[in-house]
């Protein structure tokens, strides 16, 4: 028997492992990017950078779709199929996420009291795809149970932690006298970056219940 064609069926590769890290990685970096945008959204042109997120999403796009051929083509797979195509869609919500942010950076006037809030939760969303990443890369290996958890519970403290800044730019948006267009703006913005923050735990959760059941 060709053993080419056996290793494919069964699926004893790494294929699925280097999608959902490469995946993992396209997220991360369609976040660095925005966040360039949001630093230099007053003093650059910003046609390359969103120019690059696009490719960005496009390239994850496509990851998805590769894990998704993938599944149909392999007979046996390292991780549950439902387990694999969960956390390639959810991770796939975070660049298109990070797109969405940043068509709103570019087109939504704002205060500049509020880019101060905004940065914070950038900065939180910044760390949120580092920790993902890492818990990802997890899979690939012998999870360490303890460590997943560890992971885990990093993400669950940064999505508190973003919402508790949420609502302490609702309180500074309430209180403050910004025009009625520069706080919708804001709050669309924030709630987008909350959201983006929200998605990475949650594929973080799904990675951790992968490691419990094989744990």
């Amino acid at each position: 028997m060709d053993m080419k064609w056996l290793k494919k069926i069964i699926g004893k590769d790494d294929k699925f492992f280097d999608l959902l890290e490469a995946s993992a990685a396209e997220a991360k970096a369609s976040v660095s990017i925005m966040s360039q945008i949001m630093d230099t959204l007053e003093t650059e042109d910003h046609n390359r950078q969103l120019g690059e997120l696009a490719i960005s999403k496009r390239k994850d796009k496509r990851i998805t779709q590769d894990i998704t051929e993938l599944l149909c083509k392999t007979f046996v797979t390292p991780l549950d199929r439902e387990d694999i195509e969960a956390l390639s869609h959810s991770l796939y919500r975070i660049p298109k996420t990070a797109a969405k942010i940043s068509d709103r950076l570019m087109i939504c006037p704002f205060a500049p009291q509020a880019r101060p809030l905004i940065r914070r939760q950038i900065e939180l969303l910044k760390n949120a795809v580092e920790v993902l990443q890492d818990i990802v890369g997890l899979l690939r290996k012998s999870p360490d149970l303890d460590k997943a958890k560890c992971y885990s519970d990093q993400l669950h403290q940064i999505e508190g932690e973003a919402d508790k800044l949420m609502v302490e730019l609702l309180k500074s948006l309430y209180a403050g006298e910004q025009d009625l267009r520069s706080a919708m703006a804001i709050k669309d913005i924030s709630e987008l970056l909350e959201r983006a923050v929200d998605r990475c735990r949650d594929s973080g959760n799904i990675v951790f219940q992968i490691v419990l059941k094989h744990s």
